[in-house]
């Protein structure tokens, strides 16, 4: 009676299993569907860089937040797959243009680490780090009990081991990098202080007899405190963005050609034979030929931003006036290893009883904290170096292009140069740069001339105090894009109509005049 039974329920779990197995290509079409919303986020910060003629391609729409880290889980599906066999050359195209689509939104995501808080940053990179190193985990088991059939070896091994490195390295370039956010702001907020107050004290003492040129002039230099002020443009301006940007582009040459490679189906004779690869049906049907294709057009837009900050910051290297020595173009501020530096004099935070054990932990907490200072410096280094070399490449080329003359290469306006606010030791803003901020302010006041506020206006005739006003310092008051309400409503209010109302005199007076 049983052996009777055994073949029905073979049969009924054989037609269980051809029942998940067709649902799998509808799962490969969620796959690229999450691919392509990240990919379309992408390309949505480059073209709003590109308009406000931000080239160093602020992050607004791909951010590190929950929601992109689950759209990238879902997008990664198949590098943790560990029942695919990967029958076919799809498979392995799609499996190494999902890890390069991971280390390419973690270069785009780079920028984004500027506009968060301290414990946002950690929760965040916990998160991406937790994802990334379960990623080359679930490779490395895939790859391990793969190792019996002869394409593993000299196909499969190679390749996606060289894509997880470059991945593990992307994350390694990424915890530098929030390392150095509390830091930077930190000396970009004593800065802003320094410079501040001593615009105020200008402004103190030719009260009253300030032209509307000169009012018109600190305004825009107000607005080059606040472009400048932004840590995004600092991250972006930093070392390790060239590094970033030239790791994009060589894994993005990689996977174009190891997709002309699998794609034209030039074997090993070892492994030929045995046909593994254009025999059968992918898992996924239909879907993976999606999943690679939108995959490896995320790669190509996604490798957009990393390569113009890289751009960006040549730019700003070979426009530099200045010149300094080597050991100054390789020194390392002091913010990149701050955080560090308080970790490691920071006292533990548990006590022991016994002073042997409670010494030993301490002097092992210190040097993990050293090595980590190490690495950090090394790091740095190392992007500073590669600037280096490149814009000395690049200033070749110049004079090459220029006929053997040497190009005019000017430096930062003199008129606006004092509100830029840069870290020390990072590079300083070219004229052109400046001089496009200043335009902003200039078309905001032609459009304060057209559009008064009037919303904002009914709104403050309908308060019945601003006491609330006087009881804040400007200083210390939240920035208008904090995560956390003022204290004060009105005090936001009335500083926008100021600054709209601000721009409609001077337009007024200017087209007076």
């Amino acid at each position: 009676m049983a052996s009777s039974e055994m073949p029905i329920g073979t049969e009924y779990l054989d037609q269980v299993q051809a029942s998940l197995d067709s649902t799998m290509p509808w799962i490969g079409m969620y796959i690229a569907a999450a691919s392509a919303i990240c990919t379309l986020a992408m390309a949505a910060d480059a073209f709003n860089g590109f308009r406000s003629k931000k080239y160093w391609l602020p992050c607004k729409y791909f951010t590190l937040n929950a929601f992109s880290l689950t759209l990238l889980a879902v997008a990664m599906k198949l590098p943790v797959d560990l029942t695919n066999l990967e029958k076919t050359v799809n498979d392995n195209l799609a499996r190494i243009s999902s890890l390069v689509l991971m280390s390419t939104a973690m270069s785009n995501l780079m920028t984004s680490l500027g506009a968060m808080e301290s414990n946002e940053i950690l929760l965040n990179m916990a998160a991406l780090g937790i994802l990334v190193i379960t990623i080359a985990g679930n490779i490395c088991i895939h790859l391990v009990q793969m190792r019996g059939f002869p394409y593993v070896l000299y196909v499969l091994l190679p390749q996606q081991a060289t894509f997880v490195a470059f991945m593990l390295f992307f994350l390694v370039m990424l915890c530098c990098m929030s390392l150095m956010v509390a830091g930077a702001k930190r000396y970009i907020r004593l800065k802003y202080d320094e410079v501040h107050n001593a615009v105020s004290v200008r402004q103190v003492q030719y009260w009253g007899k300030i032209s509307v040129a000169e009012v018109e002039n600190m305004v825009k230099g107000y607005w080059v405190m606040a472009q400048t002020n932004s840590s995004q443009f600092a991250l972006a301006s930093s070392a390790i963005s060239p590094i970033l940007g030239l790791l994009c582009l060589f894994v993005a040459l990689f996977l174009l050609i190891a997709r002309i490679r699998d794609s034209s189906v030039i074997s090993v004779p070892s492994w030929k034979t045995h046909n593994y690869f254009w025999s059968g049906t992918s898992n996924y049907g239909w879907s993976i030929r999606w999943i690679m294709n939108i995959q490896c057009v995320g790669v190509a837009i996604g490798t957009i931003a990393p390569l113009m900050r890289w751009f960006a910051a040549l730019r700003f290297k070979i426009s530099q006036t200045e010149r300094k020595s080597f050991r100054d173009e390789v020194k390392v501020g002091k913010y990149w290893t701050l955080m560090l530096v308080e970790w490691r004099d920071r006292s533990l935070p548990f006590q022991f009883q016994n002073r042997v054990c409670k010494k030993l932990l301490r002097n092992a907490v210190r040097f993990v904290m050293n090595f980590c200072i190490g690495v950090q410096i090394l790091i740095v280094s190392v992007g500073k170096l590669v600037l280096f070399l490149s814009a000395r490449f690049g200033r070749a080329v110049l004079l090459c292009l220029c006929k053997n003359e040497r190009p005019v290469l000017v430096g930062a306006h003199v008129r606006f140069s004092q509100y830029v606010l840069p870290l020390e030791g990072e590079l300083q803003l070219p004229y052109k740069i400046l001089n496009n901020i200043c335009n902003e302010v200039d078309k905001l006041i032609k459009v304060g001339e057209t559009k008064q506020p009037k919303n904002l206006i009914q709104l403050l005739n309908k308060s019945s105090s601003f006491s609330g006003v006087g009881r804040f310092d400007s200083s210390q008051v939240s920035s208008l894009h904090s995560q956390e309400p003022p204290n004060c409503w009105t005090l936001p209010v009335v500083t926008l109509t100021a600054f709209q109302l601000l721009f409609s005199t001077l337009q007024t007076r200017r087209l007076t005049t």
